[in-house]
């Protein structure tokens, strides 16, 4: 922790915490402390750290200041066992064991190493672990599972590159292996890991790898016959390859060529359905009809090419290719309210609609966005089943008191959110379901609401309205609304969606706050109306932030035309994306808009925006939204 932090930390705990320090209050003493000693420790004053650590042996947080002193000891392996046996069942044991384990293998001490390595799973996958089974005697095994990983084609990590290099001059690496290498690893777009490979193989191997590298490079040599003097079976694997590569930069170049040349090539199914399900992809990425076609070739699909393909038979708006999509996904899947809502359309559009009509109705007892659009086609009231998690007093102090979610709080009232976070996530990782639902109504009495609802999804309990759907900074929301002429449970769906109403949430873009702005859109926004920028900091506030988000999506929506759906797609990937994804030529239904938006992501948010917003108008008591007048069809 940087020193000045921790001095400003310090002094604000001092000046809280004065009234309660002079009265001799333990663990405001423990705490005052514990500051001074992460103090000590960033100033490297190991005396003071000592002098006061060791007093601190009952308190919650004194493991992790062992644990702080200890990573920068990693020499006194005695010190270390010691702490790793005291404290095994802490997070602090798996944080110290991984230290440990770098300095060791830093150090080429594999035999202190194996016998600190906890063997997993996932240790097979683990090039460290197999070379200190290398070093260590066990030759035979470490070779065969570093085979496996060998021939992935991925690239090789630092610890792989010694295990690798004693593979390849083993016996058990032979040129057709090598070349199974190559051409994963191309194929896998690692060209580095290709090119060594290719250092591997014979002359007339490696010249062959020299062109698949070529190719690879510059895909729109691909009309160059000088590439294809034979047609043999690898040659056909390139050239799907460099088809697919081409298809990336240049879609409808690769798409002429293929349907020109791939008669000349020895193309098995699989191949060939591989290129078809990547145009189909590319094609409905881009809005573009024939990306059925393309998909409807693919007979062994996976799940996301099925989706991809109901989807796609939506852009057409042909409900005989929904309806045939639709019976290609699996059982499990068809029952989704997603599909089940596209059924229902497609029932009805097909002239069904006794079928459809019923279908609708039972899809409206869900509570979701595919609910929602179910219950206004069938008109009646959304259902929005509320049913708190029911638990004990003593159910929710007894897991107060465990000493992982002891010092979760602990973190979290010393202002360390960063280690509070991490600390919560290891108390909770090996709890039951039930026990996930108390800690998330511990959670939320102590007002962590993020974690409250990330905590309740794992639990995988979802009827706990209070707690999945907070109502905070009513007041700040209220005036925004007002000001924007905006629903208040609009502002609040994006505001759950954008930050789970964590005012000090920052994405890995750089957006802060409530609803997730980006400095650069506030700003832009401050000089719009004429009022002073001071710092990023101001993002935090929720008032700030609600009132600048609410102005930025009314300007979206004017931007617009009104339409909420279009305006959410452009609050979450940039106007200009959202301009690109309109219809072209005539109107399309706004369901159907919302469902062939290019973008995952995008599409949820979309979706699950506009449910947030019904759900919120329910626990406001107040508005009359209904998605069938927000959603009118989207224009060109």
């Amino acid at each position: 922790m940087n020193t000045n932090h921790v001095k400003h930390i310090a002094a604000l705990f001092c000046l809280v915490l004065l009234p309660q320090i002079v009265m001799g209050d333990r663990l405001t003493d423990q705490r005052q402390a514990f500051l001074q000693a992460q103090k000590y420790l960033a100033e490297g004053n190991e005396a003071g750290f000592n002098s006061i650590s060791t007093n601190q042996a009952d308190y919650v947080l004194y493991p992790y200041l062992q644990y702080l002193r200890l990573k920068e000891k990693l020499a006194k392996t005695d010190q270390i066992t010691a702490f790793l046996s005291t404290y095994k069942h802490t997070r602090y044991a798996g944080m110290m064991r991984s230290k440990l384990l770098k300095y060791l293998a830093e150090n080429e001490l594999w035999n202190e190493f194996i016998k600190h390595y906890e063997v997993n799973e996932g240790s097979v996958d683990d090039c460290q672990f197999l070379w200190a089974q290398y070093q260590t005697g066990k030759q035979q095994q470490a070779m065969t599972e570093a085979k496996r990983l060998w021939l992935s084609g991925q690239a090789s990590e630092k610890y792989c590159q010694p295990l690798f290099s004693a593979l390849q001059n083993s016996p058990l690496i032979t040129p057709d292996l090598s070349w199974q290498r190559f051409e994963a690893a191309i194929e896998g777009s690692h060209t580095e890991t290709a090119k060594a490979t290719s250092l591997l193989l014979k002359e007339a191997a490696r010249k062959n790898a020299e062109t698949w590298l070529q190719l690879h490079k510059k895909p729109e040599l691909l009309e160059d016959s000088r590439f294809w003097q034979e047609k043999n079976a690898a040659n056909s694997r390139l050239f799907a390859h460099v088809i697919k590569r081409l298809a990336s930069a240049n879609l409808e170049k690769a798409l002429t060529v293929w349907d020109s040349k791939k008669p000349d090539f020895m193309l098995d199914a699989q191949i060939t359905q591989g290129v078809e399900g990547k145009f189909g992809m590319l094609l409905l990425g881009k809005k573009d009809q024939r990306a059925y076609e393309h998909l409807n070739k693919v007979s062994q699909a996976d799940e996301e090419t099925r989706a991809a393909k109901v989807r796609a038979a939506l852009l057409e708006q042909n409900w005989q290719h929904v309806s045939s999509a639709l019976l290609a996904l699996t059982v499990v899947e068809r029952q989704e309210p997603k599909w089940q809502y596209w059924q229902a359309r497609a029932l009805q559009e097909t002239g069904k609609k006794v079928e459809a009509q019923k279908l609708y109705a039972t899809l409206a007892k869900d509570r979701s966005y595919y609910g929602f659009l179910a219950a206004d086609t069938v008109n009646v009231p959304y259902q929005i089943l509320d049913q708190p998690v029911k638990v004990q007093e003593d159910q929710l102090k007894q897991l107060a008191e465990h000493p992982d979610f002891k010092a979760s709080y602990e973190f979290k009232f010393l202002g360390l959110d960063l280690e509070a976070r991490r600390q919560w996530r290891f108390a909770i990782k090996n709890l039951s379901k039930e026990n996930l639902q108390t800690a998330a109504k511990l959670a939320q009495q102590w007002q962590w609401d993020q974690i409250a609802i990330t905590t309740l999804v794992k639990a995988d309990y979802w009827d706990d309205m209070a707690l999945r759907f907070p109502v905070l900074y009513l007041a700040e929301v209220q005036n925004s609304a007002d000001k924007h002429s905006l629903e208040p449970a609009l502002l609040f769906g994006l505001m759950r969606q954008e930050s789970m109403l964590n005012k000090n949430a920052v994405s890995s873009a750089g957006a802060k706050g409530l609803l997730q702005l980006m400095p650069d859109t506030a700003k832009t926004i401050a000089r719009t109306l004429r009022e002073p920028w001071q710092s990023d900091v101001n993002l935090f506030n929720p008032a700030f932030n609600i009132h600048y988000g609410g102005y930025y999506f009314k300007d979206l929506l004017t931007r617009f035309g009104g339409h909420i759906a279009v305006a959410g797609a452009a609050y979450n990937a940039g106007p200009n994306r959202a301009k690109k994804w309109l219809p072209i030529t005539s109107n399309v239904p706004a369901d159907i808009w919302i469902e062939t938006i290019p973008f995952k992501e995008t599409r949820k948010y979309v979706s699950t925006v506009l449910s947030y917003a019904i759900i919120y108008q329910n626990r406001l008591r107040k508005g009359n939204l209904k998605l069938k007048n927000l959603l009118w069809d989207v224009t060109p």
